[in-house]
């Protein structure tokens, strides 16, 4: 298991088994200034593609973290931020594809998926699953808080013109808040924006993680179940799943006594997630995984304090 600089996991992910995390930007750089987003608030949005991190540095730690033994189900490019606001992606993927077989996934907003330069570096990844959290434009901008330049309407263009040019398999995701993005007419909004964009399938997730405003609610599983199939109903071509949580072994992708530690520093004194990834040398991405388990066992919860939200014993 890796926790380095730009490298993290392999983690359990909902959606693709064993993921191993690349990470390709620093910790909150973004388009968006999600309510939901489990990393905490984004403190500037931005549209600024450059390449943040050295994607040769990236390179010689993914080589060192893949000749361990191990179970790699995926490679994942998500992270601290949008990973397409790095410009050196397209030199990535095809280096990573000369390396190893394994199969390479992309977690984006989609906001940057319109852009030539993306399409192009994108070509050669297996999977892409972008974010789609409203079909309405005032819903979008409470729920995702976009850069002033982005609207809804030039997130779904660019989905859709993605999956003009993309040959690999496309995943919508839809994260549904509680008493936000739920009601019918929400609903039928998302549901005509999900038929512009046709991706294979739909994925339905909600609030798993304390979120970066305590407003982002999610949905129970019964509700959860009722919108799947509310939506199923209106994109009837279109498969309409909600994530269920990972059912691997626990203990293959966690180390107990990095949560009994956890939890002892958290008795001493309250700490964000920053903190907390200072501390443990462990990528937030990575150490959200603790933080959930520790949260479903009731141990941990979370307060906020100021702008920041902090983790303390429950």
């Amino acid at each position: 298991m890796s926790s380095g600089k730009y490298i993290f996991g392999p983690v359990p992910s909902r959606r693709l088994g064993f993921s191993l995390g690349v990470d390709l930007v620093p910790y909150k750089t973004c388009t968006l200034d999600c309510i939901y987003c489990q990393l905490g608030p984004t403190d500037r949005t931005t549209v600024e593609r450059k390449e943040y991190i050295s994607i040769d540095l990236v390179l010689a730690e993914l080589n060192e973290v893949l000749k361990r033994k191990g179970r790699i189900d995926w490679i994942t490019l998500s992270g601290s931020g949008e990973p397409t606001l790095n410009t050196g992606i397209g030199r990535l993927i095809p280096a990573i594809r000369r390396i190893t077989d394994i199969p390479i996934a992309i977690l984006t907003n989609g906001t940057m998926l319109g852009l030539p330069d993306v399409q192009e570096a994108l070509a050669g990844v297996d999977l892409v699953v972008p974010s789609l959290d409203a079909g309405r434009e005032d819903t979008y901008q409470t729920i995702n808080r976009p850069a002033a330049a982005l609207t809804l309407e030039k997130l779904v263009e660019s989905i859709s013109s993605f999956g003009k040019r993309y040959s690999g398999r496309i995943w919508l995701e839809v994260m549904m808040l509680e008493g936000i993005n739920d009601s019918e007419e929400e609903l039928e909004a998302i549901a005509r924006q999900i038929g512009r964009i046709d991706p294979e399938k739909v994925q339905l997730n909600t609030v798993a993680r304390p979120p970066a405003e305590k407003e982002a609610r999610g949905l129970s599983p019964d509700r959860l179940k009722r919108v799947r199939e509310f939506l199923q109903s209106r994109v009837k071509d279109i498969p309409v799943e909600a994530v269920a949580g990972f059912e691997g072994e626990r203990e293959t992708a966690m180390e107990e006594n990095t949560e009994e530690s956890i939890l002892a520093y958290l008795k001493r004194r309250p700490a964000t997630l920053e903190d907390l990834s200072v501390t443990f040398s462990l990528h937030p991405n990575h150490l959200l995984k603790y933080l959930g388990h520790l949260q479903e066992d009731n141990k941990i919860s979370m307060v906020r304090r100021g702008s920041d939200n902090y983790f303390v014993v429950a």
